[in-house]
């Protein structure tokens, strides 16, 4: 069997991994570097980004350990950016191993539709050359997102930048203006707070994280509130423009020389009513992601599409039966673990293997400071849906390894149905990116609270919260 894969990502080259190893022949193709946004300009650099800011903020709490540093915490954000990059770079030389394997002919160009079996690739490396053409029996796209921009005038100002402009910015903002309070921008005022940034927040909706328990959602924002980050709420953005400081109206100083000014980006924005501003010295538009399928020629097939990105049904298929979507492109979960389970639930039904993959039970997680985590129902959720459910709550106060860690700002939150069934859980506090997982399996197991309550957890442990 052969089969072709569009998109080098996880959901890409996680199947193409899979599937090779089963002895399929695969044609992955990619128009930028393997591994897609998650290892290139997304998940991984964050992470790296991460720990250097949650060292920066042990540094500070240090002395009530007993530890005093010789010298004062100091930063240097090349170094961070240099480690930042290291760290791509062995995942990527790991990756690139990986894919030379036998079975996986990776492909360098972009690809677009010819039939239902074919696709034409243009190279990357000779743009004079004509399309190369590959068949196969079945297709996998996993083409994943770009970033979504807010249209609105200035969007395209200097200094007006997206995540993957900012995690390569040779400097730390003096001031960030941040649009969006989703997962993508919350991480970054995280982190450049910490870094040393004058933090602001821009939202639309009335509070952060739209898709998460609003109880969660509202205590996560109070506790980045008192580390410095302002927010802003329910706020329609009207444009960018910009602002140069020490400018007379007359363009020239008292001496009759051009006063320059330092240069600065102001954020309009209408809240209550009111049209407020917020200066800074760089603006990120977190404004969401849109799926990636303007070159792929969708239309010439007939695949069924929308805004939202390819409609696929329970097992990754489109409207076309041989061809399959997996990842951002489907414009469901936008998570790099959600593409590589809906790649393997794709190639699990080309292949005639059934499996027990639950994809509706999917844990998210945000790697703020604290971290915040998700999965299953909400509260909201069951009311929408007329479910009758009931929620238990649990401080991380109260848990003795958080004391310990002097990390005791956190909220656990079990929803279970009239039968005790666990439907969803949401938390933040420290390391809730791990401790979500123990939820998760109760979750897909289909099992009800007294389960979870008979489970031994160690003593101390950040686990025990579920007890």
């Amino acid at each position: 069997m052969k089969l072709i894969i569009i998109g080098a990502g996880p959901g890409g080259y996680e199947t193409a991994l899979l599937a090779a190893e089963r002895g399929v022949d695969v044609t992955l193709i990619e128009s930028s570097r393997p591994g897609g946004t998650c290892l290139n300009e997304g998940c991984i650099p964050t992470k790296a980004f991460c720990r250097s800011a949650e060292i920066l903020e042990e540094m500070k709490v240090a002395p009530a350990f007993g530890v005093s540093p010789e010298m004062s915490a100091g930063f240097d954000f090349v170094t961070a950016a240099a480690r930042k990059n290291a760290v791509v770079g062995q995942l990527r030389e790991g990756l690139s191993s990986m894919l030379s394997r036998p079975g996986i002919r990776l492909v360098h160009g972009k690809a677009s539709f010819v039939d239902r079996h074919t696709v034409a690739v243009i190279p990357l490396q000779d743009g004079n050359s004509g399309a190369r053409y590959y068949e196969a029996d079945y297709i996998i796209v996993a083409t994943g997102s770009v970033p979504a921009i807010l249209p609105v005038p200035g969007a395209g100002l200097e200094g007006v930048v997206t995540s993957r402009e900012l995690l390569d910015i040779d400097h730390v903002p003096e001031r960030l203006c941040i649009i969006g309070a989703g997962v993508i921008g919350l991480e970054f005022a995280s982190i450049f707070r910490s870094f040393g940034s004058e933090v602001t927040v821009v939202e639309y909706c009335s509070e952060i994280l739209p898709r998460f328990d609003k109880d969660i959602a509202k205590r996560l924002r109070q506790s980045l509130a008192k580390r410095g980050i302002a927010f802003f709420m329910g706020t329609q953005v009207q444009g960018i423009s910009e602002v140069h400081e020490g400018h007379s109206d007359s363009g020239q100083g008292p001496s009759g020389h051009d006063l320059v000014g330092k240069r600065s980006l102001s954020v309009a924005f209408v809240r209550k009513g009111a049209e407020e501003r917020v200066e800074a010295d760089t603006v990120l538009m977190a404004v969401g992601r849109r799926p990636a399928v303007d070159s792929l020629n969708l239309d010439e097939i007939g695949v069924e599409y929308d805004a939202k990105g390819i409609k696929v049904n329970g097992f990754m298929q489109t409207n076309i039966p041989d061809v399959y979507a997996v990842g951002d492109i489907t414009g469901g979960y936008m998570l790099a673990h959600a593409a590589t389970m809906q790649g393997v639930k794709a190639l699990d039904h080309i292949m005639g293997i059934e499996d027990g993959i639950d994809l509706s039970v999917m844990p998210a997680a945000v790697f703020t400071m604290p971290e915040a985590a998700s999965v299953g129902l909400t509260e909201e959720d069951c009311k929408a849906a007329g479910i009758v459910y009931s929620c238990r709550k649990s401080f991380f106060r109260s848990n003795g390894k958080a004391l310990c860690l002097g990390e005791a700002d956190g909220m656990c939150k079990i929803i279970t149905d009239s039968d005790g069934r666990l439907l969803g859980c949401h938390m933040f506090g420290p390391h809730a990116s791990d401790l979500i997982h123990e939820a998760t399996a109760f979750i897909t197991m289909k099992a009800r609270l007294q389960d979870m309550r008979s489970m031994v957890h160690v003593h101390p442990s950040l686990s025990e919260i579920f007890r």
